[in-house]
């Protein structure tokens, strides 16, 4: 059976971003969410790397269970 990520919000995190390389946490355990801070080492998981290229906000999925990484998808509604 895989490890599953930890559910670190049933929200998204909505943040203005500007241009440049972020690592959005996977795992759920980071404690600077929606961003890695390495708290996945020793887990099979990594950090996704999301290129931004204009200023923008972005809906980071806080629950970790989207279906379109590294953005918020709704699914953190049907989670119990």
């Amino acid at each position: 059976m895989s490890e599953g990520p930890m559910v670190a919000a049933k929200h998204p995190f909505v943040i203005e971003v500007e241009p440049g390389t972020y690592y959005w946490c996977r795992c759920g355990r980071s404690a600077t969410q929606p961003f890695c801070d390495g708290s996945h080492k020793g887990t099979s998981f990594t950090p996704m790397q999301v290129e931004i290229a204009d200023k923008q906000t972005v809906a980071f999925c806080g629950c970790k269970h989207t279906g379109t990484p590294p953005r918020c998808d709704g699914t953190h509604k049907t989670l119990p």
